[in-house]
């Protein structure tokens, strides 16, 4: 399983995204990636066509090329798939 976290600086749901990742790299043999949308240049207008619908938060979050929403629909997720 692949993660990838889009967040910025100064994010508290970006940390625990990042940690909850990191569990997961332990637990399941995932990898994950952090992109720091403002170093990158990457705007919320860019992640939307991306996405495919508006967003107004960070971080967002891909499972597989799959977008899972923010946090609390990642932590949701791997509950339900019986990773934590």
């Amino acid at each position: 399983m692949h993660i990838v976290i889009f967040g910025r600086p100064g994010c508290p749901f970006c940390v625990r995204a990042k940690d909850l990742a990191e569990k997961l790299e332990t637990s399941q043999g995932a990898t994950y990636r952090y992109v720091d949308i403002q170093e990158e240049g990457i705007t919320k207008a860019d992640m939307e066509k991306t996405i495919g619908k508006p967003v107004t938060t960070v971080p967002q979050i891909f499972i597989d090329k799959q977008h899972i929403g923010g946090y609390t629909e990642m932590e949701a997720h791997a509950r339900q798939e019986g990773w934590v």
